[in-house]
């Protein structure tokens, strides 16, 4: 009779054997290996994305590409109040209609950067798959950023999402939620996503200036992006301009340029609830929230359980340089304009002279020297 052991010995040995005989795919290009042959064509189209839009760095085209995957998925409705297949690349196939929506104002250059893209490999790769594949690859660049999973099989769009699937932000905090969840995102998992703030800028949101960030380190993945909200959009705008028309500033600069409202947290309680504020402080779990976030809002409106997973195409993003998000130099826990109820995170205060935003990913102040 056997004992216990035996079993678990001979198990744990067979297991050995069956991952040694398991063979991966060799691709056409007699270079790169996969699990599944139908990962082999991305190989291709990754070093593509990398080389000749994103330039292997963390710059506008990663903050654009990640925009367009949020507001290509989010076009679905499962009550049926809007009309729309998900993450089905209707962004690209029906760009005249899409684009004229308002809330997709801004979408114009992500979605013609795409389009070369699909052109050239669209034998090989769907409207969907390269949207979110782009979205994957791009934030890869940025260091502090998780890696995005990818499965491979959404199909092409037949018709335009409707117009109103993408809450604009001077929405209420119940109707964006509202909007969310009828798509099949979740209240904390809106939260989550709200992460991908930390890479982004904005051309619309303040009249008259373009480029302007969400936070201190718009190239880095990182909780910084936690800090400023609300009011604080006129105070990066004000920053930029005065870094771009005297060579300098700071947050001084942004203090002079606002409406004495203080740089900090501000927004919604509906929105900046317990949840967020656990955020704050830990890199790590922001990580772990965007990336599970993401992978869900990936596959809005198709049953993936048939999807291929590519994640392995998916390069390894740069490590955080932080644990933590702190306070940017010339700030403190007193400029918090602070809305939700829970205990605000006791967070350090940078050293050093007033923080600098900087305009290109090598931390480049004047935004005419960034790489177009």
């Amino acid at each position: 009779m056997l004992s216990l052991t035996s079993i678990v010995v001979s198990v744990a040995f067979a297991a050995l054997v069956n991952a040694a005989n398991y063979k991966r795919v060799t691709c056409p290009d007699g270079v790169n290996t996969a699990t599944n042959e139908a990962c082999c064509p991305l190989f291709t189209i990754r070093d593509d994305l990398q080389a000749n839009l994103f330039e292997n760095e963390c710059g506008e085209d990663v903050h654009e590409v990640l925009r367009l995957t949020f507001h290509d998925a989010i076009g679905f409705s499962s009550s049926g109040a809007f009309s729309g297949g998900g993450a089905d690349g209707s962004m690209l196939i029906f760009s005249d209609t899409e684009l004229a929506y308002t809330e997709n104002a801004g979408m114009d250059d992500p979605v013609d950067a795409l389009l070369p893209f699909l052109a050239k490999y669209g034998a090989n790769i769907t409207a969907g798959d390269l949207i979110q594949f782009a979205g994957a690859v791009g934030v890869s660049n940025c260091p502090g950023a998780p890696k995005l999973s990818f499965l491979v099989g959404r199909t092409n769009a037949t018709a335009p999402a409707d117009d109103g699937t993408v809450p604009l932000p001077q929405d209420s905090a119940d109707s964006i939620l509202s909007r969310m969840a009828d798509a099949g995102i979740s209240n904390a998992e809106v939260i989550h996503l709200l992460a991908s703030h930390s890479i982004a800028r904005s051309d619309t949101l303040v009249p008259g200036h373009t480029d302007v960030p969400f936070d201190t380190t718009p190239f880095t993945f990182d909780p910084q992006a936690n800090l400023p909200r609300g009011s604080a959009q006129r105070d990066w705008s004000a920053v930029r301009s005065e870094q771009h028309g005297r060579g300098g500033g700071g947050l001084a600069a942004a203090r002079r340029g606002r409406d004495a409202a203080p740089v900090g947290f501000r927004a919604e309680p509906g929105l900046e609830d317990g949840v967020r504020v656990a955020v704050h402080a830990d890199q790590s779990l922001m990580m772990s929230n965007f990336q599970s976030a993401m992978a869900k809002m990936a596959v809005i409106g198709f049953d993936s359980g048939t999807f291929v997973d590519c994640s392995e195409v998916i390069p390894d993003p740069v490590a955080p340089a932080e644990s933590a998000a702190t306070f940017p130099a010339g700030t403190s826990s007193d400029d918090l304009e602070q809305a939700c109820t829970s205990a605000f995170p006791s967070l350090a205060t940078a050293s050093g002279a007033a923080t600098s935003i900087p305009a290109c990913p090598d931390g480049d102040t004047d935004i005419d020297d960034c790489p177009s």
